[in-house]
């Protein structure tokens, strides 16, 4: 039997709470959803934009949490009977229960932002540090206020590895996350112009990423995109933040880790590569020349975490792009399939020429069409209309042969299309239902991609409901 992730004792010090009721001597996890909480759990009752956990408290002691952690001043309104720990603030006793963490543990810790990719390579240092010894890392995209510190208070104490990612839309966001993760490696994916809304220039971005360099424990190592054009800024900053190393990555010859050959296949890729000054062939079982170049990063920290290099490149190849972040689906129609690629996550400049490229390198069989369905990209101010019309460039380097529009931004792309181009626009995503699920054919490739907020999501249900798929996870 395993040991618990927490006592009780260890819980409530490390908390700074006090005990009210009969809670539970030993924590197996930690949980901020009563839905998903396992018997066992302590249930932490977050105050958040919309909801408050301690509306959710009954529900998780009757599904059989060990306590709740609950604030002081909404103890008079839960049940009275009930399991607690009481602390003046729930989110702040996380954020203690996480420094606590982190102090008793030895594992080797690597962290991850940037403008596009942290959740594939967060997902992908999971997989490649696996072979090497017991890997933590965060769940979904877990990468803010509270996702941080709730990854951190669930590591356990003998993790050999783990794993972080932190996100930000805003200056001075990382640096109180990364003091509490204290990485030995932290790797910047790319920087780019996302969160236009909130930045005056992409140097502002890149600054803000920076901020990661401000948790690297003593001699850490910092990894960077040696082909990214805020590189040298990137260095500087990490150079004054008193970093001893920096390891590069990229496709230029003169990166630390960089690739020598490519071969792409509708399912991923071939690579021969050199990381570190060790030559390496491995291959990745997802498409696009992204998942290559971050896997140099990936591959980079596995080496700077002491981790077993080989191994990791053997593992890479069982890499699966999730849903919502490029998973592909054959879908059977009348008369043949169409592949369904799935970006509807999220969007930014960056990921939607990345989506596009992916969607370019897509092997059809005619009369089979590379069809791009996008939205409205978010948060990007004053600039939005000109970035969405700048995408007429990669939509035309990538051979595509049709594309739906959704969103008022969208419309500034629109009107730069050639018409042979366009299919349908609508200002919202739910006005291309209809028209897109009865105008796929057997052969088509069909990319989604946009902001959340544009809701892309349901387009790739409607297409699986419509054609569905024999397993639904099938990948091409």
């Amino acid at each position: 039997m395993s040991d618990p992730l927490w006592t009780l004792s260890e819980f409530v010090e490390a908390a700074g709470g006090r005990v009210k009721g009969e809670a539970g001597s030993e924590i197996g996890g930690i949980s901020i959803d009563s839905r998903t909480l396992q018997p066992g759990d302590a249930f932490v009752a977050i105050k958040g934009d919309r909801l408050d956990g301690h509306d959710y408290v009954a529900a998780a002691l009757e599904a059989g949490a060990a306590l709740a952690l609950v604030g002081e001043q909404k103890l008079s309104e839960l049940p009275a009977d009930g399991r607690y720990v009481v602390v003046p603030d729930p989110l702040d006793a996380l954020r203690k229960l996480a420094i606590a963490a982190r102090a008793r543990t030895n594992a080797r810790i690597v962290a991850v932002t940037g403008s596009v990719g942290k959740t594939g390579t967060k997902e992908a240092l999971r997989l490649t540090l696996e072979p090497s010894g017991k890997v933590h890392a965060s769940v979904a995209s877990f990468n803010n206020h509270w996702g941080v510190p709730l990854t951190l208070a669930r590591m356990p104490a003998d993790a050999d590895y783990g794993v972080f990612e932190i996100g930000m839309n805003h200056p001075g966001e990382i640096t109180p996350l990364v003091r509490m993760v204290r990485p030995h490696v932290a790797v910047i994916t790319t920087v780019q112009p996302v969160h236009l809304e909130f930045f005056e220039s992409v140097e502002k971005i890149a600054q803000a990423k920076a901020e990661i360099f401000d948790g690297l424990e003593p001699g850490g190592i910092a990894i960077l995109n040696r082909d990214n054009l805020q590189f040298d800024l990137l260095r500087f900053l990490a150079a004054t933040a008193g970093v001893p190393e920096i390891h590069t990555f990229g496709e230029t010859p003169s990166a630390d880790s960089h690739v020598r050959n490519v071969a792409s296949y509708p399912s991923g890729s071939s690579v021969d590569a050199v990381i570190l000054g060790q030559e390496i062939t491995y291959k990745i079982g997802a498409a696009g020349k992204h998942h290559v170049k971050n896997s140099l990063a990936v591959l980079t920290a596995v080496c700077d975490l002491g981790a077993d290099l080989a191994k990791a490149g053997l593992a890479l190849d069982e890499m699966r792009a999730p849903k919502g972040r490029g998973e592909v689906n054959r879908l059977p129609l009348k008369g043949g399939e169409l592949f369904l690629i799935d970006e509807s996550y999220n969007a930014n400049p960056a990921s939607m020429r990345a989506a596009l490229a992916v969607l370019g390198e897509a092997p059809v069989k005619r009369p089979g069409r590379r069809i791009a369905v996008i939205g409205d990209m978010r948060e990007l101010g004053a600039e939005a209309d000109r970035l969405h019309a700048q995408l007429a460039q990669p939509i035309g380097e990538a051979g595509i042969d049709a594309v739906y529009c959704a969103g008022p931004h969208m419309h500034a792309l629109w009107e730069e299309l050639p018409q042979k181009l366009r299919c349908h626009y609508a200002e919202d995503a739910k006005g291309l239902e209809d028209v897109l699920v009865s105008d796929v054919r057997p052969g088509d490739v069909v990319m989604i991609k946009g902001s959340l907020g544009t809701r892309m999501g349901p387009l790739v249900e409607a297409l699986k409901k419509e054609y569905p798929p024999a397993d639904d996870t099938a990948a091409a």
